[in-house]
């Protein structure tokens, strides 16, 4: 409680240093926790030690979101996501428990989560923009192209490229290839969204350059008149 009241009185700026601090600190604990195990459990293998680190980050992972979604609020079951989103959340959920349950395919689920996963970081980093009133500048800008050609190459291009081989492979099992199929319609739903959101920065972009040049030349209108 005494962080959160700390969180909300400090200005923008401290607010997006505190949280790239605690996220390199939370980093630190990570690695840090890992090289203890490492040490501790020297007859153990590398592979040993990051399994424990693991289970103990999926189950403080799971304490915490269990604690959000079912206590502090709001009721997942009354405020759910899109449903867009949920599908691709139960996909991917399905597509993870489908791999596990047969042993098989785990480098390409592996792929699919890191091309869904790699535009995440931006998608945060544009919303933390939001919240400090930092979105609207060069920096807000970056963050908005860096993502949508991140989307584009790895969900439509690379994604589509491992879909093609995926299909013409006789290993995969035709489930997998149902699930990979699922994944890449789902990249082009998305695909939709982000023609328009590019549309609408586009527009708005030529806006304010016509109002800069007309800013600009009103004012040299005026300078000849003086």
């Amino acid at each position: 409680m005494l962080f959160l009241f700390l969180f909300l009185i400090l200005s923008s700026e401290t607010k997006m240093t505190l949280l790239v601090v605690c996220a390199l600190l939370s980093l630190s604990c990570w690695v840090t926790f890992y090289l203890i195990l490492c040490n501790v459990n020297g007859s153990k293998s590398y592979e040993w030690n990051c399994r424990l680190v693991t289970l103990v980050h999926g189950i403080l992972a799971v304490c915490i979101t269990a604690y959000i979604g079912y206590v502090d609020g709001p009721w997942p079951f009354t405020h759910p996501e899109g449903a867009v989103m949920l599908v691709h959340h139960t996909v991917s959920i399905l597509g993870i428990l489908l791999t596990l349950w047969l042993g098989e395919s785990g480098i390409e689920s592996c792929a699919v989560l890191f091309g869904s996963e790699i535009t995440n970081p931006l998608l945060q980093a544009r919303w933390f923009l939001k919240e400090t009133g930092h979105y609207a500048t060069l920096l807000g800008d970056i963050v908005d192209v860096v993502f949508v050609l991140l989307f584009v190459v790895m969900r439509v291009f690379v994604g589509g490229t491992m879909l093609y081989c995926e299909l013409i492979s006789p290993r995969p099992r035709f489930f997998i290839k149902c699930g990979g199929v699922a994944m890449y319609a789902l990249s082009w739903v998305f695909m939709v969204d982000i023609v328009r959101f590019v549309k609408r920065k586009s527009k708005g972009w030529c806006e304010q350059q016509r109002g800069h040049q007309n800013t600009v030349a009103a004012n040299g209108h005026e300078g000849k008149k003086d």
